[in-house]
């Protein structure tokens, strides 16, 4: 991996040492070049206009995306971010009252939000299958589970938001698959640091962002939909003029492809920034960037761990390119504000985000770096060195 190139293609490596990729990633130039031309062309000839002038290389983010995945052809829904993606197919799944989700310790605050209200509007259950001693949930329990309960759904987000941990959830797919339920992974932080091919993991549904580690623009997502889950008929619950047709007037019909879970309106300058994203981390390659990342990530782990009264919370079998911190003496937030103003990018995770994990550990907030792999050797130990110094500051009673 040429990283010097990849630092020239980065226009924000110039200005600040970014290790914040958990948030929002740098754009590299195509990416940025996606949006701005097409922006541009939307102010020139009009946005109705512009999206029929691009409609090849809006088609091409399609099937970008479903290579990416290792998807058939049909099977990704275009969305705004995430969130919306995984409400999206939580919608499909007809729920009844006392139907059960299975999910672990480490669900995306939105997502449990999600399954509390159904659980206050319609009666379904909620389990947390606990975890294995290493981290992660416990699969072999979370396959039992699978079996002996029934459920209505399993629903993991394979990446935390609040941790480097990687939960093992391939097993659990295939668990699903083979009993006939229905898995909602969710893969916002994982897709674009790591390989998620969905012939490897074989979920019925797949939500995921542009932002983070895909290095895409705010603003847009997608979701994997499966073949079957499209020949069983899910669909939204509140479908949208451009994945359903009104037929007659009390009669509807969903598009036959994975665009019934989208909406009309796009923003599709960053839809054509999704697909220079995909493309590039792509022709990249998966395993490239995942060696890359995970190295920096352990290095980040050693260095800030040598630091006098600095903690590194992550923890299990595998681990991403997510590190989470704690220092005994500074609240994370000023740790944040400190290293920001030294031209540090990092990011904060509060309690609300990852309770039933940092509960369990008496966390109130972690500091979380994520490096990439255009990120330098050399800035990992800068974000350690400007750890060090503040605890030296906080530690001598000076202001950080």
């Amino acid at each position: 991996m040429d990283v010097d190139r990849l630092r020239l293609d980065t226009a924000g490596t110039e200005h600040c040492i970014h290790l914040n990729n958990a948030g929002a990633a740098l754009m590299p130039r195509p990416v940025v070049e996606a949006v701005v031309d097409h922006v541009q062309l939307e102010a020139r000839i009009g946005g109705y206009e512009a999206a029929d002038h691009r409609a090849e290389a809006i088609e091409g983010t399609y099937r970008s995306v479903e290579s990416l995945l290792g998807a058939q052809e049909g099977t990704v829904a275009l969305v705004e971010n995430a969130t919306a993606a995984f409400s999206q197919a939580l919608s499909a799944i007809p729920f009844r009252e006392d139907d059960l989700i299975l999910t672990t310790r480490h669900d995306y605050v939105s997502n449990r939000l999600m399954y509390l209200s159904l659980r206050d509007r319609f009666g379904v259950r909620i389990d947390t299958v606990p975890d294995g001693k290493e981290g992660g949930v416990d699969v072999r329990r979370m396959i039992d589970a699978i079996h002996r309960r029934r459920p209505r759904l399993v629903a993991v987000t394979h990446v935390p938001t609040g941790s480097g941990l990687v939960q093992d959830v391939a097993p659990l797919a295939q668990e699903c698959l083979r009993r006939e339920v229905p898995f909602l992974l969710d893969a916002c932080q994982s897709v674009g640091q790591m390989p998620v091919r969905v012939d490897e993991i074989p979920c019925t549904f797949l939500a995921a962002t542009s932002r983070k580690f895909l290095r895409g623009p705010r603003g847009a997502g997608f979701l994997y939909v499966s073949e079957s889950a499209l020949e069983q008929g899910l669909s939204p619950l509140f479908p949208d003029l451009r994945g359903t047709d009104w037929i007659e007037e009390e009669l509807s019909q969903p598009a036959p492809d994975a665009s019934r879970f989208e909406n009309w309106e796009f923003a599709w300058a960053l839809i054509l920034g999704l697909g220079a994203a995909v493309d590039y981390a792509v022709d990249l390659g998966l395993e490239a960037i995942r060696e890359r990342v995970v190295l920096l990530a352990q290095r980040t782990r050693t260095a800030v761990g040598e630091v006098p009264g600095m903690r590194v919370l992550d923890r299990g079998n595998t681990l991403s390119g997510i590190v989470t911190v704690e220092a005994e003496s500074i609240p994370a937030r000023d740790l944040m504000t400190g290293l920001r103003e030294r031209g540090i990018n990092t990011s904060v995770v509060e309690r609300g985000s990852a309770l039933p994990d940092f509960d369990e550990r008496g966390i109130e907030a972690a500091l979380r770096i994520s490096p990439h792999y255009y990120n330098l050797e050399e800035e990992v130990d800068a974000v350690a060195e400007g750890i060090r110094e503040l605890v030296r500051l906080r530690r001598g009673g000076g202001p950080l």
